[in-house]
């Protein structure tokens, strides 16, 4: 009788082990409210998007922290829009392509937004051989390497893009290409290129 209980205690702790081990695995969200065929789903059932859900909790509970006094609460309500661009996913040809570029991407922009990760000095451009067109950029150590560029009172996050030569960096409708000390930038979508100087 005894040596039944023990088996029945190690039976227990091997069940509750096993159920630790698939939690730590798998996103941040629970998996059992999830609908069958959705794209939470499609997380829920791949190790690697589970792993970017759970890197992409740390990096928003961190920019939490940093945004907590943030008047309007900015943050929640862009990561509600991020929350629905990436279940609009099951429109795309490749869905799993298109929920790992929404995380990865969106894992970049909280680092760089809120200063999550090393970031270089902010380096000076003029722009069109005029000192007041200027151009403002921080780099930042993300993965994929990602930069926020400030023109005005407009700015844009860019991440870096594979390139024959220099430093190509890609936002939503601007560009940053630095090669041999110039940079050819183009500020906003349609616009002509401009050649800028560092500083």
């Amino acid at each position: 009788m005894q040596q039944l209980k023990m088996r029945l205690a190690c039976l227990s702790a091997g069940i509750a082990a096993t159920s630790f081990s698939f939690a730590a695995e798998g996103p941040s969200f629970d998996c059992r409210k999830v609908q069958q065929g959705s794209i939470e789903a499609q997380v829920c059932a791949d190790p690697e998007l589970s792993a970017l859900d759970r890197t992409l909790a740390e990096v928003y509970a961190a920019a939490s922290a940093k945004a907590k006094n943030e008047r309007p609460p900015v943050l929640k309500t862009e990561q509600r829009g991020w929350v629905k661009g990436r279940n609009d996913c099951w429109k795309a040809a490749d869905k799993r392509d298109c929920i790992e570029f929404a995380y990865r991407n969106r894992i970049v922009e909280l680092q760089a937004q809120y200063r999550l990760v090393e970031a270089s000095p902010a380096t000076f451009y003029a722009c069109n051989g005029d000192s007041r067109d200027e151009v403002v950029v921080t780099f930042f150590r993300t993965d994929p390497p990602s930069l926020i560029a400030e023109r005005g009172d407009r700015s844009s996050l860019m991440t870096i893009q594979p390139s024959g030569s220099g430093s190509r960096y890609q936002g939503r409708n601007e560009s940053f290409w630095e090669h041999q000390g110039e940079a050819t930038v183009v500020w906003g979508y349609g616009a002509p290129e401009m050649k800028c100087r560092k500083k």
